[in-house]
């Protein structure tokens, strides 16, 4: 067998030329496998709030990461696909993902570098136990080769992170959306667009109130999919 380029590979997989990766079954079985499994999230959730009745309001980003270390917390299925277009169309060299969970957006971004024939996606995740999942899943679905997990705290391996962002995703702790997007801020270029997921969360106010402010170099709009999506354009 030939050796084939990132393009013919993802094709390859998919057996027809006009085919997404996203209808590979490896990967549309650990999608499907996923979402089922993050059905169980409003149960875990109910135990936790017992655990702490405060909602977290006095845990550190690293407490919160351990307890809801089996909380899915996705996106929709319908966001993961606006998320493979918007990717598909930018086509970004590098695509930075704040909040891996256990990997379903991670997948759809990386299921569109695949099929774009360009491109990596750094991910960021606080967890060990969901790092280490979405790692196995990665694998599984033969995407591992794309996908670079940032294990550790977001403002911190991001700030190592070396070289130009062309995508990014913010779907982790609302509360630090706002200071991850400043630390990648310096390396967006006109045009780059930011993707914030969730926005009727209160926690994440204070970033939309950034990014709608076109003083602060933005043009953004609500993109009205499940709890709604935040689109911003660097200008």
């Amino acid at each position: 067998m030939p050796m084939l380029d990132k393009t013919q590979r993802c094709v390859y997989s998919n057996g027809m030329t006009t085919a997404s990766t996203l209808n590979d079954p490896r990967v549309a079985s650990a999608l499907d496998r996923m979402f089922a499994e993050a059905k169980l999230d409003n149960a875990i959730r109910a135990r936790l709030k017992a655990i702490w009745p405060d909602g977290f309001a006095a845990a550190t980003p690293q407490e919160q990461a351990d307890a809801k270390a089996q909380v899915y917390m996705p996106i929709s299925a319908q966001g993961g696909r606006l998320l493979y277009n918007l990717i598909r169309a930018a086509r970004p060299a590098t695509v930075v993902e704040f909040g891996t969970s256990f990997g379903i957006s991670t997948l759809y971004l990386a299921a569109a570098v695949c099929d774009n024939g360009t491109g990596h996606v750094f991910t960021t995740e606080l967890s060990a136990t969901k790092a280490e999942a979405a790692r196995q899943t990665f694998t599984e679905t033969g995407l591992d080769d794309l996908i670079t997990v940032l294990e550790g705290d977001a403002r911190e391996t991001l700030s190592r992170l070396a070289g130009p962002v062309d995508f990014v995703l913010l779907d982790g702790w609302k509360d630090l959306c706002l200071p991850v997007l400043r630390i990648v801020e310096p390396r967006l270029a006109p045009g780059t667009l930011v993707v914030a997921d969730d926005v009727e969360l209160t926690d994440l106010q204070p970033y939309l109130d950034y990014v709608r402010d076109p003083h602060n170099g933005y043009q953004s709009v609500t993109f009205p999919v499940e709890d709604g999506m935040e689109i911003s354009c660097r200008l």
